[in-house]
């Protein structure tokens, strides 16, 4: 798969304009000079960016706060007007959107509207979604939006071992669109999207890790992700999803038998300059680790996106992650640094 994946990179790297990369420079120094000064330095603008599409989800994933239906925030829909005007702000700085951030994309009639707009800005695109949704008719209209990557979280390669995550998900149907997004690829003659099996790896699964690969290739997806799985109750582990194999677990057992986190969270943060996260409803929050959205930024609804980004409580929180970042919140489950491993 090396050579889609190759096909991915240089999709990427061709969105990159003068200007673009420019400000790329601008932000990985200032990144540095703050490592090293310990001081918040912020130039240029995020590179990447997470937008949400919606935080309505129709399953009911036991560690995601949109599956239980858990949230303290506002739910919602992002609206096309307000979404526009905002990448009308960014895309002359930024590379790489996700469209995701909690939720299921594919609820927001809108999704694919906005997809197209921002493909249009010559941004590199991307998704994650559960495929329930994926029709042919929505296979088609998202590979004729422009999207260039589309990650299908695939948990299990039968519906037994799939639904003890995905609960209220049907494989037969994350299988067919698949098979929907590959059959129209090859119907327009479109070398994107780039579609992802993400299998995230906890012990009811970690036996299909190979099935999984298999079945990716008889579909004719283009590559699979392994990822890590966020357990937030770890040292107790309610739902049993910790792995056994430990090269894809966050957590380890220490002398005792208790699970620790292996991330040592040094007190820098890259995600923090080079990106940043919108809520469906104007909010900007730190990172995708902050789904709730307590720590909230700024309000893009009532300022500037820049005003934002260089104000007061974005340098305050960046000082934070330079100071202590083993005490802020939702640092203590954070995978930065932490590997996904693609077959």
């Amino acid at each position: 798969m090396f050579t889609r994946n190759w096909h991915d990179y240089a999709n990427l790297f061709s969105k990159l304009t003068f200007r673009r990369v420019g400000n790329a420079v601008k932000v990985f120094s200032s990144y540095y000079l703050s490592k090293w000064t310990r001081k918040p330095i912020q130039w240029g603008y995020p590179i990447s960016i997470s937008f949400e599409p919606t935080t309505s989800c129709n399953l009911r994933c036991p560690e995601c706060p949109s599956g239980l239906r858990a949230f303290t925030r506002n739910t919602g829909m992002l609206k096309r007007d307000f979404f526009t005007e905002t990448i009308d702000q960014l895309y002359k700085e930024l590379v790489y959107l996700v469209f995701y951030f909690q939720g299921e994309p594919y609820l927001n009639p809108a999704f694919l509207d906005m997809v197209k707009y921002a493909a249009g800005k010559g941004i590199y695109t991307a998704t994650s979604t559960n495929a329930h949704y994926l029709t042919d008719a929505n296979a088609k209209r998202t590979v004729e939006s422009g999207l260039d990557r589309l990650i299908i979280s695939l948990d299990g390669t039968t519906q037994e071992v799939y639904q003890q995550y995905r609960v209220g998900g049907q494989l037969t149907k994350v299988l067919e669109g698949a098979r929907n997004i590959v059959k129209w690829k090859r119907e327009l003659k479109s070398k994107t999207p780039f579609v992802v099996f993400q299998f995230l790896v906890v012990k009811p699964n970690e036996h299909q890790i190979e099935e999984v690969k298999q079945l990716a290739k008889e579909i004719g997806v283009d590559d699979v992700w392994l990822k890590t799985a966020q357990v937030y109750d770890y040292e107790n582990d309610p739902n049993q999803l910790i792995p056994t194999i430990g090269k894809y677990s966050r957590y380890k057992k220490d002398k005792t038998g208790e699970y620790q986190f292996k991330n040592r969270l040094n007190n820098h943060c890259w995600r923090l300059w080079q990106g940043t996260v919108i809520t469906w409803d104007g909010l900007l929050v730190p990172c995708c680790f902050d789904k709730d959205a307590q720590h909230k930024l700024g309000d893009l609804k009532q300022r500037p996106f820049r005003d934002v980004w260089q104000s007061p409580e974005y340098s305050y929180f960046r000082s934070q992650v330079l100071g202590s970042r083993k005490n802020i919140d939702i640092c203590a489950n954070c995978s930065e640094g932490t590997k996904v491993w693609s077959s």
